[in-house]
C-alpha cells in the first residue's frame, strides 16, 4: 500500500539481469541469473542525473536489482573482472514515476472495462516502461483482476512498469466517472449515496487490498451530480483509519479548499476553470496536500489534429494502435476537431492549468508527475509522459526542476522510498539517454534503454511498436 504514516516497503526484490559486458545492445533485454549469484554490475561512464542533482559522469554499481555504491568512472576500486557495461557519451535520469495514469481502459480507437484484461494490462504497462515509466499508478477504473496483475509484474519487470492502483475508485451516482461515457458496462467503480456507504465502499476497497483510494468529486462541468462533502469527508476519514492515501479528481476550484481542509492527501488533476488563490495555495503547503496538474489531458482533445507531421516521429507513431493512426490522418477530422467550440475551450483549460501549476510552485505546494494517460485513446501512454514534461517548462520549470518533480518528487509524494532517486540504497530503475535532456528537456525522448530493478527491459522506442 501507499501508506499515509510512512514509506512503501519494496514489494520484491526483482531478479537482476542485463546485457552482457560490452558497449549496450539497446534492443532485446537479455536476463540471466546474476541476481540469484549477487553479483556486481557496473554501468560505466554515463553522465548522472540522480533525481535531485547531476553527477557528471560517474559508475553505478548495480547489486540485486539496488544501486550499491556510485564510484568514479572508470573506477579500479572494484575487482577487474566485475562485469561493466560501458554508456559512453549517454546521459541517465531515474525511471520516470507516473501518480496518475490508468491500464485496461483502451483497445484501438475504443475505451471501456471491457478491456480491462491480464493481456492489456500488461501491454499498456510495457508501453509505459518502453517510454521510460517505471513506476506508474493506475488510478481507478481497475478490475477485479488488478491484485493478481500487479503481484506478477512486481515479480516480473520484463512484464513492464511495476504497477500500484486505486482499484476500481469511488464515484458518484448518476455522476463522475460517467458510466456511459467511459465505456463502463459492468461500472466497477464504488458510487456511495452517503456517508455509511462511503465508508463501507472504503472498507472494501482496503480490504481488497488497493494501494490507495481514488475518488471522483467534480460535477462534469455542471452536467452531473457532484460528490457531496458528507460522501468524500466520510470516505477521507475512513481511508486514513487504514492508512491509505486519498487522491480526489476535480477540475474546477469550488470543491478544492474543502477538499484540502477534510484532510485529502492528493488534488489528482490541475485546477483549470479559474486561478488558484493565495490562501488555498498556503493552505495546501500547510496541511502538505499533494497536487498533480496532468498538463496535456486537455491539449491531447486538439493537439494531434493541430500536428498531423507528428504522426511521422516514430516516437509517437509506435505508440499508436492502427485505428488512432488511420483517425488523426484523416483531413476531414482534423478539421472538425480543430473546428469543434470545445477545441476552444480545451486552449483555455491548458492556460489555467499553466498559471495555477505556476502558482502552486511558487508558493512551495508538493507536486508530482501525472498524465491520466491510457484512460481514453488520445490521452496516449509513454508518449503522454514526456510532452507533459515539455509543458511543464511552461509553467516555469527548467528541464531539471521538471525531471526532479517526475522522478523524485512524484515519488515522494506516493510515500514511495525506494525510487525516484539514483542513490545508494534505491532501486536500479533508470532511462538512458542519447542526448543531455538538462540542456533541452525534448532530449527525454532520446531513450536508448530502460532498467529496471537493475535489469534491461526495454531498447530504442524507434525498436518499440504495439503488438
Amino acid at each position: 500500500m501507499l501508506r499515509r504514516s510512512g514509506p512503501l516497503a519494496a514489494l520484491a526484490v526483482i531478479a537482476l539481469a542485463a546485457c552482457g559486458g560490452r558497449e549496450p545492445d539497446a534492443a532485446a533485454p537479455v536476463a540471466d541469473d546474476r541476481a540469484e549469484r549477487g553479483d556486481l554490475l557496473v554501468i560505466d561512464n554515463a553522465r548522472v542525473f540522480d533525481g535531485e542533482r547531476d553527477l557528471g559522469t560517474v559508475a553505478l554499481v548495480l547489486r540485486d536489482g539496488r544501486i550499491e555504491r556510485i564510484e568514479a568512472a572508470g573506477s579500479e576500486v572494484l575487482p577487474a573482472d566485475v562485469e561493466r557495461i560501458d554508456y559512453s557519451g549517454r546521459h541517465i535520469i531515474p525511471g520516470l514515476v507516473n501518480a496518475h495514469a490508468h491500464v485496461g481502459n483502451t483497445e484501438g480507437s475504443e475505451h471501456g472495462d471491457r478491456f480491462y484484461t491480464r493481456d492489456i494490462v500488461v501491454r499498456d504497462l510495457r508501453q509505459f516502461q518502453a517510454y521510460g515509466v517505471t513506476t506508474l499508478v493506475s488510478l481507478g477504473m481497475n478490475g477485479a483482476a488488478f491484485p493478481q496483475i500487479r503481484a506478477e509484474v512486481a515479480g516480473d519487470p520484463g512484464l513492464g512498469a511495476q504497477l500500484f492502483g486505486a482499484g476500481s475508485g469511488v464515484g458518484t451516482p448518476d455522476g463522475a466517472p460517467p458510466a456511459a461515457n467511459m465505456g463502463l458496462e459492468q461500472d466497477p467503480v464504488a458510487r456511495p449515496g452517503d456517508a455509511d456507504a462511503a465508508r463501507a465502499a472504503v472498507r472494501a476497497q482496503a480490504g481488497a487490498g488497493v494501494d490507495l483510494i481514488k475518488l471522483w468529486v467534480d460535477d462534469l462541468g455542471g452536467k452531473a451530480p457532484a460528490m457531496t462533502p458528507e460522501v468524500y469527508r466520510a470516505a477521507i476519514e475512513e481511508a486514513h483509519r487504514h492508512d491509505l492515501l486519498v487522491a480526489a479528481h476535480i477540475h474546477d476550484l469550488a470543491p478544492a479548499a474543502d477538499l484540502v481542509a477534510s484532510g485529502v492527501d492528493i488534488i489528482a488533476h490541475g485546477v483549470r476553470d479559474q486561478p488558484i488563490d493565495a490562501a488555498l495555495a498556503a493552505a495546501m503547503r500547510e496541511a502538505g496536500t499533494g497536487y498533480i496538474a496532468t498538463l496535456q489531458i486537455d491539449e491531447a482533445n486538439y493537439i494531434y489534429a493541430e500536428h498531423p507531421e507528428w504522426l511521422d516521429t516514430p516516437f509517437l507513431r509506435n505508440a499508436l494502435p492502427e485505428a488512432v493512426v488511420r483517425q488523426w490522418s484523416d483531413a476531414e477530422w482534423r478539421a472538425t476537431k480543430l473546428a469543434d467550440p470545445a477545441t476552444q475551450r480545451a486552449r483555455d483549460a491548458v492556460a489555467m492549468n499553466l498559471r495555477n501549476l505556476a502558482t502552486l510552485r511558487e508558493a512551495g505546494v508538493a507536486i508530482g508527475f501525472g498524465t491520466d494517460a491510457g484512460a481514453l485513446p488520445h490521452r496516449v501512454a509513454g508518449f503522454a509522459e514526456h510532452r507533459e514534461l515539455e509543458l511543464m517548462l511552461q509553467a516555469g520549470y527548467t528541464p531539471q526542476q521538471a525531471l526532479t518533480v517526475a522522478t523524485r518528487d512524484s515519488a515522494r509524494l506516493l510515500q514511495l522510498d525506494d525510487r525516484g532517486l539514483l542513490q545508494p540504497g534505491m532501486r536500479a530503475d533508470f532511462v538512458v539517454l542519447s542526448a543531455d535532456p538538462l540542456a533541452d528537456i525534448r532530449n527525454t525522448r532520446r531513450i536508448e534503454a530502460v532498467w529496471q530493478a537493475g535489469r534491461q527491459v526495454a531498447g530504442p522506442v524507434g525498436e518499440y511498436a504495439i503488438d
